[in-house]
């Protein structure tokens, strides 16, 4: 509602309750969130977590029963209320499941006071945010033609994986052959980060780091595991190619160990997990005091990637944006259920998403920029519900014992 007084135009802030929350499960493997207010405003936000989609969806109970009803626009009220209000906190799936709520109720306030959430975060400090794709999958092969394919399709960066299953301690060849593919992808021309996936343990992952250090990758993700911080600041003094980690990271005191430790180059808080455009803006003004670079994990869907690219938008240390288009998991979930099931699929205003001389530009629409088409997510979430939700593999090595995936 709008009250014109002397000529100055309010918006009544006190109107919209929340009045609906919805969570659909749509392929390849996302978990969107549409939350409705009394003045008939829907917002969308994303709470994927990858493989624990029932998790989730038991999650969104609680929330529901204590925010039906409750003021949209009293986002920070929220967030603290779903974070504090029970004895337990944090964690993934609490987080992801914040996440998604928040972000809609983001998209909820920018289109109620028609703007973009990045002119609510203080306006925007640059005017395109750089990108990056993958290449090869969990099993990297076939690296340097899927370069060159990125390259054409307008990247000028690029992420893959280091190595397949590895040992405690294995070959060193099986490291060879990942310094084989990273020189492949260089000389293309692209800048590459080297994703080690928490997959090797700190004897080889040491290793691979120093062979690697003369190709001078963009970085290296999740060199060990994020349980490590004195072994990963070991191996950040070790070594000049800069660190990044943070996807497993959940909110701004998680990486406190990180930054206290001087452990990591990169911050990469994803969205969906991290507590939402709320914590992620906030995580974003936590690193750049430690003069770390921001580049939010998302390979994920369209809504996490709008309001990751709203923080971008406005965050000073923010390098370079991950994004799902055209992605090994996309690809492969929408064969396998025969349908499609990509970053574009659920979009009304794909175009938003469009990649040029490595950038996208900075998105314009009100609330997070992204339309979704309704018809579409619900159509396909009564079809994937049928259907197992995505798993992430199981690996085991040649002795039956398990392995990092």
């Amino acid at each position: 509602m709008h009250v014109a007084l002397s000529n100055v135009l309010f918006v009544d802030m006190t109107s919209n309750t929340i009045t609906d929350i919805e969570t659909f499960r749509v392929p390849p493997r996302w978990v969107f969130v549409r939350v409705k207010t009394s003045d008939n405003i829907v917002g969308w936000g994303e709470s994927t977590l990858e493989g624990h989609t029932e998790a989730i969806e038991g999650a969104f109970n609680d929330l529901r029963e204590r925010f039906i009803g409750a003021i949209a626009d009293d986002i920070q009220d929220i967030w603290q209320t779903a974070y504090m209000g029970r004895f337990y906190r944090g964690g993934p799936v609490l987080m992801s499941a914040l996440s998604g709520l928040d972000i809609a109720l983001w998209d909820i306030k920018g289109k109620k006071l028609g703007v973009p959430v990045w002119q609510l975060l203080g306006g925007k400090v640059r005017d395109r945010i750089k990108v990056y794709g993958w290449i090869g999958g969990d099993h990297p092969s076939a690296v340097a033609s899927a370069a060159v394919e990125r390259k054409a399709q307008g990247f000028t960066a690029v992420k893959m994986n280091g190595t397949d299953a590895i040992s405690w301690i294995d070959s060193p060849e099986l490291l060879e052959a990942t310094v084989e593919r990273v020189k492949q992808v260089r000389s293309t021309g692209l800048d590459v980060g080297v994703d080690f996936h928490g997959r090797l343990h700190k004897g080889m992952a040491k290793q691979l780091a120093k062979l690697l250090e003369p190709l001078h990758p963009m970085f290296i993700e999740e060199p060990l595991l994020p349980t490590q911080p004195e072994e990963i600041a070991d191996l950040s003094n070790a070594i000049s190619t800069p660190i990044a980690l943070g996807e497993r990271l959940f909110t701004r005191w998680d990486f406190r160990p990180y930054l206290e430790r001087r452990a990591i180059d990169i911050a990469q808080p994803d969205v969906s997990h991290c507590g939402g455009i709320s914590e992620l803006h906030r995580i974003a003004s936590y690193t750049e005091t430690y003069d770390v670079a921001l580049a939010p994990h998302c390979p994920l869907g369209p809504i996490a990637l709008a309001a990751c690219m709203q923080v971008a938008i406005s965050a000073p240390n923010f390098v370079i944006q991950e994004m799902s288009w055209k992605m090994h998991y996309n690809i492969a979930a929408g064969e396998a259920l025969g349908i499609e099931a990509d970053l574009h699929t659920y979009m009304v205003n794909p175009e938003v998403f469009a990649v040029k001389d490595g950038y996208i530009a900075a998105l314009q629409g009100s609330g997070i920029g992204v339309e979704i088409d309704e018809d579409h997510v619900r159509k396909a979430s009564e079809i994937y519900v049928k259907h197992a939700p995505w798993r992430n593999p199981l690996w085991r090595g040649e002795d039956g014992s398990l392995q990092e995936w």
